[in-house]
């Protein structure tokens, strides 16, 4: 079994993608049931928020299970696999398990560091746990991924990662300016739009306008900080922005979009409408840029963007508490594979060790036909003089074959012994392991109940 991870997030998709990708918290479990419908998935999950959708699925072979996966997405949002492998990405077994420890990190967030993907994680997790469609692959890998969120935010700074990027880009603008600033405009109404806001209040700015595609979020994080730092503040759709930036000291772009959002010609607009003899200062935190870049050759303009702050003391430091987070991630990834591995090898051994105790009991019996006159004390210790024998002679394969099975290629070793003792895989597995699933073990009991 292994873990198949199918995604698009801020990274990799604009955010009308997303937004069709987007899976509710009414919608998973009907998507999870239809991923369990087929024979190519066993397990899933839906990690689903405003900058990512991903499926996390456990199969047995990657090319059906990668087919159900995009099927079932294409019929939930309209478009064709073409169009959503355009976007999307795909992680494989140890990839698969590394990127979620990475987006537990708060790694692969827009806002670097960020807690709340945590919770998002915990909420998929409880969805499928409810739904009945997380085993014990899955569930071993959500745990541990929430293990290694709290280790990081924990052990690190990366909280700090973040807003260092947006106080050192506000810092820097304020030195370029030679003024306080007084009016802004933050483009963009999520993690990094709220972060920017609550900053820029921090800095006692006086007047805020919230652009966003979404009236309805602009207003929301308006009214968020007019209600927890008593700044005038008001949200506004994309169509107001070149009139906020006439009347703005600094504007802030943090949109999820792909690509430019604020052109030449929305900058050049609001130049010709502007009142101001200040320079206007533009804070490009978007990955990738939301300002077109040719907008800094506009006279009394300047953009600060992530390339110019990498050399800043300040978000040097926040670089290390990002790689500390990424240390303590390869840290984890390398514990969790050890631990995974060895528990692949289990059943096989487990197998091994039945078949032995079935060789020694047969010829038990065997011996006590052959010689009926032999009192029970003699029995007990030929028995268990067999037993030691057997024991002592499968003792240190069984041993090294779990040590080996915690190297890459580990579950080569584990053919070999089913290869070399005529061990079946599904005998193995039906001596030592439960059902995987919840569902499973609701399917097994049902079936005994009328056995």
């Amino acid at each position: 079994m292994s873990v198949l991870l199918f995604g698009v997030s801020h990274r990799s998709a604009p955010v009308d993608v997303l937004e069709r990708l987007a899976v509710s918290d009414h919608d998973r479990p009907k998507i999870v049931d239809k991923l369990l419908a087929g024979r190519a998935v066993s397990e899933a999950m839906v990690v689903s928020t405003c900058n990512r959708v991903e499926v996390y699925a456990v199969v047995d072979a990657f090319h059906p299970a990668l087919e159900a996966v995009g099927e079932v997405l294409g019929q939930h949002s309209g478009m064709t696999i073409n169009e959503m492998t355009t976007y999307a990405y795909v992680r494989y077994s140890e990839a698969a398990a590394e990127h979620l420890f990475s987006v537990a990190a708060g790694l692969d967030s827009m806002v670097v560091g960020e807690q709340q993907i945590l919770g998002q994680i915990r909420n998929a997790y409880s969805s499928a746990d409810a739904n009945k469609s997380a085993g014990r692959v899955l569930h071993e890998l959500a745990q541990q991924a929430l293990r290694v969120g709290k280790r990081v935010h924990s052990e690190t700074g990366i909280d700090r990662a973040g807003a260092s990027v947006v106080s050192v880009a506000l810092h820097r603008g304020r030195a370029i300016a030679g003024l306080d600033y007084s009016s802004a405009v933050v483009l963009g109404a999520g993690a990094m739009g709220g972060l920017a806001a609550a900053n820029l209040a921090r800095e006692g700015i006086g007047d805020l306008t919230v652009v966003n595609r979404t009236v309805e979020k602009a207003s929301h994080l308006a009214d968020n900080v007019r209600t927890n730092h008593g700044v005038q503040a008001r949200g506004v759709g994309l169509d107001g922005l070149t009139e906020a930036m006439s009347d703005a000291d600094v504007v802030v772009t943090c949109s999820g979009s792909i690509g430019a959002v604020v052109g030449v010609g929305d900058v050049h607009k609001a130049l010709a409408r502007r009142t101001k003899s200040t320079p206007l200062i533009l804070c490009d935190l978007g990955l990738p840029r939301n300002i077109d870049p040719a907008a800094a050759r506009l006279p009394g303009v300047h953009v600060v963007d992530i390339e110019s702050l990498r050399g800043d003391t300040e978000t040097q430091a926040a670089e290390k508490d990002t790689e500390a987070a990424r240390t303590i991630v390869a840290t984890e990834l390398a514990d969790y594979l050890t631990s995974q591995r060895q528990a692949e090898v289990t059943p096989t051994v487990a197998a091994l060790r039945q078949r032995a105790a079935d060789v020694v009991e047969a010829e038990i019996l065997r011996l006590n036909s052959r010689l009926p006159d032999l009192d029970d004390p003699q029995r007990d210790e030929v028995a268990k003089a067999v037993r030691r024998v057997v024991d002592k002679l499968l003792h240190a394969p069984t041993v090294r074959v779990k040590q080996l099975a915690s190297t890459p290629n580990g579950d080569h070793y584990a053919e070999a012994l089913r290869e070399l003792f005529e061990l079946k895989p599904g005998a193995a597995e039906s001596v030592s392991t439960a059902p995987t699933t919840t569902r499973e073990r609701a399917q097994s009991s049902a079936a005994g109940s009328n056995e």
